[in-house]
Parts: C-alpha cells; structure tokens; sequence
C-alpha cells in the first residue's frame, strides 16, 4: 500500500510542473478548493474568524506549495539569528504524525513518534524551548506559559494555521517554485503565489536566477562532516567516502535535494528515496550492498530500536542572507511583548 502511495505520489510531483491533460483534467476541483481557502482567509481578514495574540511577537516559516521545501533548516537558522540579535526564541510546530492530545514539551530525549521528527531535531540543534501541537495557539500559549522569558516565537510551518497571529511571515520555496501555478489537487499550491507574505525564500540548490518577487532570497544550504550514528563524536568529511560503496538515503519531501548536496560535494552514491517523514520501524537497509549509507538528520532522529554501523549522518547549515536577517529583527523589535 505504501508502495502504491509513493508512485501516486511521484506521478502528481511530476504533473505538478506543467500544464498536461491531468492537470487541466483537475482544474474543476482546484476551483473548488480555491474558492473554500478564499474564504476562509476572508473569514480571517474581516474579523468573523478571531485570531489569537499570544503577547509576544510570531514569526511564521511556511510554504504555500505541498512537500517539504527546507523550513526546517531554516527555523534553526533563524532561532541562532535571532539569539545573536539578543532574543530569547521559542518554538511552536504541529508535530507531524505524531499522536499529540494537549501541548506538550520536546527536549532532545524525546522519542520522535511523541513529538514528530522535526521538532526533534530543533530541539536537539537550537536547544531553544519547542512545543508541539495541531493548534499553535495552544502550543504557544504553553510555551510562554512553562518559559516567561521567551520574547519571540518562531512557528515552524502553519502558514495557513490563520488563528496565529503572527508579525512576520517568510514563505520558503526550493527549486520547484509553484510548479505549474496551480491550486491543488491540479498543481502544488495551497494557497495562490500572490498571497500577501513579508518576505521569500528561494533554497536553490541549482544556482537558478531568483524569481524577481518583491524581498526575495537566496536559502543556502552547506554540508558539514558527516558524524557517525553510533558514535557522534566520530566525524568524516564527506571527501573521505569517495572510493566507497556508498548509498544515500532520504525520507525527506525533497530527497533529490540530499543527493544532489552530496554529488556536489564529490560523491557518486547510489540513492533510495523513501516517503516524507518515513518511520524507519525496522532497517530498510539489511539487503543493502554498501560499505556507507548517508541519511540525513531529519532521518537520524528516528533511528533507535535497530542498529546499523554502515550509517553516517550528513548535517547540514543553512546561511541566511543579513538583509532578511535584518527584516525579521526589524519587525520583531518594533513590536514589544506584552
């Protein structure tokens, strides 16, 4: 069944880029969806929807395309930028696929079927407060609550989540952009690519020219030395595995990404792309004919009931442009918590 989701999956990322007859075929029920999310940010905007003030200043990472894009990498980046500005940040998220009830706390020990695998490793990477919660405006009140010295929030994904308020919103796109331009289930977009939104953020791993859209930046994406699973402190510069049998392997929404990090770096691994937020309950790996297998960190929070030693985990640090930088720490401060 899974297998089955996959190739369904595939074939709308691949329709998703053009114009073909299945997406013209869809356009009916993109008028249908459109026409719903249209009014529910109506609702929104003209006050018979309420959104939540939660006293202090919200800045939201999201997309408005389907799959993953880089927000996680960029909420990191974003906490240290704001921390270096001389804020204390936070972090709210919905916590993906995992059975959440009330808000609950992440640390760095928490299992990642109790939190998601992205808050996890927030939490493990930025040792902010992060709170997880299908309804942010509870997950943030719980977190100012258990941490009063938090004066930022930074929202992982929940661009559509309207009952946040929020002070800034930065939408991340990777090479895909909108795809085709159209709604879903016709194309990759949630909302229209002219929705208001303070500012852009293009992760291009490619070096394609930016779109010419009004703040828009380049999202920068560097490895660093891959670490062993087993043993963090052991740590190889990606150069080292050339010679190597290596696969590379990736539950990520974007897994070409992860590979295309690595043959930039020198390498020439064969891939295994598996489904975005991938449990890894058992190890897909046993039948694998490799001497190294790289996955990426979002990856490696899962891993714990079953032991590989062919596995390293390939980090990676995203460089944020000063000028956005400097956008977020300008409206930040003009809004004072409360």
């Amino acid at each position: 069944m899974s297998g089955l989701k996959s190739r369904i999956e595939a074939r709308l990322a691949q329709e998703w880029q053009q114009r073909g007859p299945l997406a013209w075929a869809l356009t009916p029920l993109a008028c249908v969806f459109g026409a719903i999310a249209a009014a529910r940010r109506a609702a929104f905007a003209l006050g018979w929807l309420k959104t939540v003030q939660v006293h202090v200043p919200v800045v939201v990472v999201g997309n408005v395309t389907v799959g993953g894009t880089g927000k996680t990498p960029t909420v990191i980046a974003l906490v240290d930028a704001l921390r270096s500005a001389g804020f204390t940040p936070g972090v709210v998220s919905r916590g993906y696929g995992a059975k959440i009830v009330q808000p609950t706390a992440v640390t760095p020990a928490t299992p990642a079927t109790a939190a998601g695998d992205e808050p996890l490793l927030i939490s493990r990477r930025t040792g902010a407060p992060v709170w997880v919660s299908p309804d942010r405006v509870a997950a943030a009140r719980a977190l100012r609550d258990a941490h009063p010295d938090v004066d930022v929030i930074v929202s992982d994904d929940g661009l559509q989540h309207y009952r946040l308020a929020r002070d800034f919103e930065l939408v991340v796109f990777d090479h895909r952009l909108g795809g085709n331009g159209f709604l879903l289930p016709a194309g990759p977009l949630r909302e229209p690519l002219s929705r208001h939104r303070d500012a852009t953020l293009v992760n291009n791993p490619y070096d394609r020219a930016l779109p010419p859209w009004p703040d828009t930046f380049a999202l920068t994406l560097a490895p660093g030395d891959a670490w062993h699973l087993d043993n963090p402190k052991l740590r190889r510069p990606l150069a080292q595995f050339t010679g190597e049998r290596v696969l590379a392997a990736a539950g990520i929404g974007a897994p070409e990404r992860f590979f295309a990090t690595l043959r930039a770096a020198g390498l020439s691994p064969a891939t295994r792309a598996l489904p975005d937020h991938y449990a890894f309950a058992t190890n897909p790996f046993v039948d694998v004919d490799a001497d190294t297998i790289l996955i990426t960190e979002k990856d490696a929070v899962k891993l714990g009931s079953w032991h590989d030693a062919r596995i390293w985990v390939v980090p990676v640090e995203a460089a944020l442009d000063h000028r956005l930088i400097a956008l977020v720490v300008e409206k930040v401060r003009g809004r004072s918590p409360a």
